[in-house]
């Protein structure tokens, strides 16, 4: 009972924050999670009142199946913009935009924070260093799709962010790794090649194959169905399916076996969308349904955002430099690539500002940074601190930059509005 209640009150209070929002014309990703806050263990949760408001950490955490279902639901989204007829317009500039602007990103904060090491050593280590460049690779995809969706926004700089969104994923992956595996030698004096290059090779290839697999069964049995109500269960069958065979982990041979659930979704929604033929319908269709799911997905990250970052003003300082290093390296990255491959003006000086959201893929990261003990606990801070300003931030750059590039319209969006009988 008290769960079901957390959950309504979770979703009503996005709801009412998202009209003082409209008001001051801030994306609905925005109010989310300021309403999450607001519902959170540092605001309302503190009263302890069961049920109204989320008082403990735990009690955000027990409702992490439906962070990880709607995350599926926003890769299998994205998948659905690698179209082969798309991918033959951009799908050159989009691979060579995503890996440049994510290494450019890792190099710069890298080159910051390793100069902040050698200024005050007793602060950052070098393994910390090294270790935050790797997760300033990963944006998030759910906040810029979802300010995508809400302006409906069109044009050839939407047609490009996405599939570097998806991209970047991938990227960030491998360069986490990497680093991550650097860091730990440097830590441990042990150089363990299995862990730096053979498990996040594994992990992107492993998670390709399986959505690969998911997209052709999803495509096969579809064809026994007719009615649209059917086929659109089904596709959520599949998405929850695939989640959850995502989360699967296991040893074999010395290895660890684990699969990117982001990945996996993303290329379930690639395969379907090229092998079916009513796939553009059937995803439209389901993106209606999952808007609920997506409410209550941001007002819970909104939630664990935590408010205790700001107490520790070395936290502070570090991820200050952290957001501006990533922030030049993601826009100066991007700008560079997109001249090389021929990108409009307007394109170049905006798609930067897009990439700059960070959340879920990066707190997953920082999960596994705490293998290094404290130096972990100290990259686990900046994060938190870092994507509770980009998450709160970045929704309103994206908007400002399609806003500016033409992509978003300015105009009335309220369903109210449109479909009013003239009198």
């Amino acid at each position: 009972m008290i769960t079901l209640i957390s959950i309504a009150v979770a979703m009503l209070a996005g709801l009412l924050v998202s009209r003082p929002a409209r008001a001051l014309k801030l994306p609905a990703v925005t109010a989310y999670l300021v309403a999450g806050v607001l519902i959170g263990p540092f605001c309302l949760g503190r009263l302890g009142v069961a049920g109204l408001g989320f008082p403990t950490e735990e009690s955000i955490a027990s409702l992490g199946i439906i962070s990880n279902a709607a995350l599926g639901f926003i890769a299998f989204a994205i998948g659905n913009e690698f179209r082969l007829s798309q991918l033959k317009a951009t799908g050159r500039q989009a691979t060579v935009i995503g890996i440049v602007q994510a290494v450019t990103a890792t190099a710069a904060v890298d080159i910051a924070l390793i100069v902040f090491h050698f200024i005050a050593p007793e602060k950052l280590s070098l393994p910390v260093a090294i270790t935050m460049g790797a997760i300033a690779a990963a944006t998030a995809p759910a906040a810029t799709l979802m300010v995508v969706r809400q302006y409906k926004a069109k044009g050839e700089l939407t047609d490009l962010l996405l599939p570097i969104v998806a991209l970047d994923d991938a990227v960030g992956l491998v360069i986490f790794a990497v680093s991550f595996g650097i860091a730990r030698a440097i830590q441990s004096g042990v150089v363990d090649m299995v862990t730096i290059l053979a498990e996040p090779i594994i992990e992107i290839v492993g998670s390709l194959m399986l959505g690969a697999l998911m997209g052709i069964l999803l495509t096969f049995v579809e064809r026994f169905f007719h009615s649209r109500s059917k086929r659109m269960s089904l596709c959520i069958v599949f998405v929850f399916l695939t989640v959850g065979l995502s989360m699967l982990e296991f040893e074999l041979g010395g290895v660890h076996i684990g699969f990117s659930s982001l990945l996996v979704c993303m290329m379930l929604g690639t395969i379907f969308c090229n092998l079916c033929e009513t796939s553009e319908e059937l995803m439209e269709r389901t993106d209606g349904w999952t808007t609920p799911l997506f409410i209550l997905f941001f007002v819970l990250s909104g939630a664990e955002l935590d408010l205790s970052v700001f107490r520790d003003p070395i936290v502070v300082l570090i991820g200050v430099v952290f957001l501006a290093a990533r922030a030049a390296g993601k826009y100066g990255g991007t700008y560079l690539s997109a001249s090389w491959v021929d990108c409009d003006e307007k394109i170049r000086k905006n798609l930067g500002i897009t990439l700059l959201p960070q959340a879920g893929v990066a707190l997953g990261m920082s999960v596994t940074a705490m293998e290094l003990g404290a130096d972990g606990s100290l990259i686990r801070n900046i994060v938190l601190f870092s994507v509770l300003v980009l998450e709160l931030v970045g929704p309103m750059l994206t908007k400002m930059a399609l806003i500016r590039s033409g992509d978003i319209q300015e105009g009335a969006t309220s369903a109210r509005t449109l479909n009013a009988k003239p009198h």
